[in-house]
């Protein structure tokens, strides 16, 4: 299974939502606030309880219920980046692992991968893993990646597809310089956690359409794992 590979996989598996005993506006609130989520909103009703509140499914089998309120997400107009720990709607989000993200531009990208490379910088130890599709690209992150390269016991990995020269440095960044079409059209950021299943996260997306990206993150230990693996099997040449 390739990169690509488990992308499809993540995305044929569609949640649900199913919003009990609320009115219309609040599923088409919903539909916004997951909008960039692979999952379905629902709207049914129920005579056994007269509160309002959700249930999330996954392949018709119940995942998790919580409160209405505690779903709904404070509107704030100005907040677009994406966020990885929204205490608004924690009960859902963390059932919501590997769920897909759709449309992200590149600055959400950035956004989103600056989470996993903030939680690598703050344990200082274990192995980063970040994919940049081109070395053009990966020239002007460079600042931040042997910042993170010269943090004692942080191994840092950067691989790229050949387009340029190999950016100078003189971190200990390992750079792999790939012409596999994945690496091309892959966007990833893997961090192993130091080896502590719940530190473990991943961003991992493909650009179909010109600097537009599909994808996924995780939490879930044993696909960060996966992907590690992956990487470390399928792309061992390193060029610098």
């Amino acid at each position: 299974m390739s990169l690509t590979e488990l992308i499809r996989g993540v995305e044929n598996h569609e949640k649900t939502l199913t919003v009990f005993n609320s009115d219309g506006d609040v599923v088409e609130t919903l539909r916004a606030q997951f909008g960039d989520r692979n999952l379905t909103v629902e709207r049914e009703t129920s005579d056994r309880t007269p509160a309002s509140f959700v249930v999330l499914s996954s392949d018709e089998e119940f995942v998790t219920a919580a409160s209405l309120p505690s779903v709904l997400a404070d509107e704030s107009p100005d907040e677009t980046e994406p966020e990885f720990d929204s205490e608004t709607y924690r009960p859902i989000l963390d059932h919501l692992d590997e769920t897909m993200f759709t449309s992200y531009d590149t600055d959400q990208m950035v956004a989103a991968s600056r989470e996993i490379e903030d939680r690598a910088w703050r344990l200082g130890k274990g192995e980063l893993h970040a994919g940049f599709q081109k070395l053009s690209i990966l020239g002007p992150q460079m600042d931040v990646y042997e910042r993170l390269a010269s943090k004692e016991g942080l191994d840092v990995h950067a691989y790229a597809a050949p387009d340029a020269d190999v950016p100078e440095h003189d971190s200990p960044l390992t750079i792999h310089v790939e012409r596999a079409e994945e690496i091309r059209e892959s966007w990833f950021v893997v961090y192993d956690g130091a080896g502590i299943d719940v530190n473990k996260c991943a961003l991992l997306a493909e650009e179909r359409e010109p600097r537009s990206f599909y994808g996924f993150w995780t939490y879930d230990s044993e696909t960060v794992d996966w992907i590690l693996d992956y990487l470390r099997q399928s792309y061992g040449l390193v060029e610098q």
